[in-house]
């Protein structure tokens, strides 16, 4: 199995530990907040909201109150950091702020491409070293991407033959073998030494390709590899990222080829977005859309806890002695149910508590590691109400928001989110709803901070004790 170890890595580990300890002396200390999650888990809107909320606390609006009680009320000013020289695109708040101050609002778009933001946190400090160094400075650096790209992760611990077993598992189990019906007749017909044919590359390529696509955007499936065929880039598709599962992927000729494109692209996730950006934060947040998975139906809401389990086993916590010494590892980790308003109150609980049950292994993973964990539901931008609607004769607990598709305003009640994974009789019957609700308009410079719901619990639980 191919590893994770890396030397040149670890000394590059080393040296930002250091360097981490030398700013927490001077009181520059930077925290390095990983937001991670599956596609359309909403890590795009969840750092809109998130960067708002602080640039609004930051001028006094109560916008994170319990950040605010965790910091001690010591945060005095937050700014975004000027653009330097990075090589990277800018994580664009403003871009994603015009868009919900639109008439009608509109949800940010999809992220494309990696992009990056920094934010100066001055917090007053505690004691009376205060009086005499100042205000501490403490840059929070942030990181949003694709969510398809965060699948190649697991990757790096497969070498092609490993890869190609586990994907064609998966795509000959439950609905994704209709799904990939095509391309399963076509691999399956090749003889098993077929010459490396660009025509027959080429061929494979984009029938595996056509089945990604319609398992994720169909059926809702989430562990689908390489995330790069099916979100490339501003690149667009490269001949590195021309391979896809073989039956004999030991073989010569084609199979040869596409072992060798596999291995570069690894090397080039490992090397290019990885290495460079997961393996140093210390914080780490993990989105997960539950409710959409249980909407999806059982193999889509299976897909999401295997994925979720693939991920986790592959996330990299520090624990070496330097990095206990210099706090420079990941040691706290939340699994956060997003879209929580799309349930009423009553109904919040349950669903942390499935989030639970599906992370289980996650959880189990982390705090092995020494990292402590925390299961949190929230809504980046709160855009429904609780509510009561009329059931059959009998009110029941809804919420109530402008349907996305209609524009109107509607009372919906999703039905009950189960306290654990459900039951076979649950699918059956289809007892859950997901509509999609329309955000509310808000001013495009952010300035009063936006709604939502949980998202201060969850920064107070991953940085107040840092502030």
């Amino acid at each position: 199995m191919a590893g994770l170890t890396d030397p040149f890595g670890l000394l590059r580990d080393a040296i930002t530990s250091a360097e981490q300890f030398g700013r927490s002396l001077l009181g520059q200390e930077r925290i390095r907040l990983a937001v991670t999650g599956l596609t359309r888990a909403g890590k795009t809107v969840f750092l809109t909201s998130l960067v708002a909320n602080l640039l609004a606390a930051g001028q006094g609006r109560r916008s994170l109150p319990a950040l605010e009680v965790a910091a001690g009320g010591r945060l005095r000013d937050v700014r975004v950091v000027p653009a330097g020289v990075q090589n990277l695109p800018r994580f664009n708040v403003t871009a994603h702020l015009a868009a919900l101050a639109t008439d009608p609002p509109a949800w940010p778009g999809r992220t494309e491409d990696l992009s990056t933001l920094e934010l100066t946190l001055t917090v007053e400090r505690r004691s009376w070293l205060g009086a005499v160094l100042g205000n501490r400075s403490v840059i929070l650096e942030l990181l949003d991407y694709p969510g398809e790209w965060l699948l190649d992760l697991p990757m790096l611990r497969q070498d092609y033959a490993e890869w190609s077993a586990a994907t064609l598992r998966r795509l000959r189990s439950g609905p994704r073998a209709e799904a990939a019906r095509d391309f399963l007749a076509f691999v399956d017909a090749l003889p098993v030494n077929v010459p490396a044919e660009e025509a027959l590359a080429r061929r494979g390529f984009a029938l595996y390709r056509d089945a990604l696509r319609t398992c994720r955007d169909r059926l809702g499936f989430r562990f689908l590899q390489p995330g790069h065929v099916l979100n490339p880039g501003p690149r667009g598709e490269t001949p590195i990222q021309w391979f896809f599962p073989l039956p004999h992927p030991d073989a010569e000729g084609l199979a040869a080829l596409l072992a060798r494109r596999y291995a570069a692209y690894v090397a080039e996730q490992r090397e290019n977005f990885f290495q460079p950006f997961f393996s140093r934060f210390h914080r780490q947040a993990v989105l997960v859309d539950v409710l959409g998975a249980l909407h999806a139906g059982q193999a889509a809401f299976e897909d999401t806890a295997e994925a979720l389990a693939a991920i986790a086993e592959a996330l990299r916590y520090g624990n070496s002695w330097l990095d206990w010494l210099t706090g420079g590892r990941v040691d706290r980790v939340a699994f956060v149910a997003t879209k929580a308003d799309h349930v009423p109150t009553r109904q919040r609980d349950a669903l942390v508590a499935l989030l639970g049950s599906l992370v289980a292994a996650p959880q189990e993973r982390a705090a092995g590691a020494g990292a402590e964990t925390f299961v949190h539901a929230l809504a980046s931008i709160r855009c429904t109400e609780d509510d009561v609607a009329t059931l059959e004769g009998r009110p029941v607990a809804a919420v109530r928001g402008v349907l996305l598709d209609t524009g109107r305003v509607a009372k919906v009640y999703p039905g009950e989110v189960p306290l654990r994974p459900p039951e076979p009789a649950y699918w059956s019957h289809g007892f859950f709803e997901m509509p999609e609700f329309q955000p509310p308009r808000l001013d495009p410079r952010g300035a009063s901070g936006v709604p939502h719901l949980g998202l201060d619990s969850l920064l107070a639980w991953l940085i107040g004790d840092l502030l």
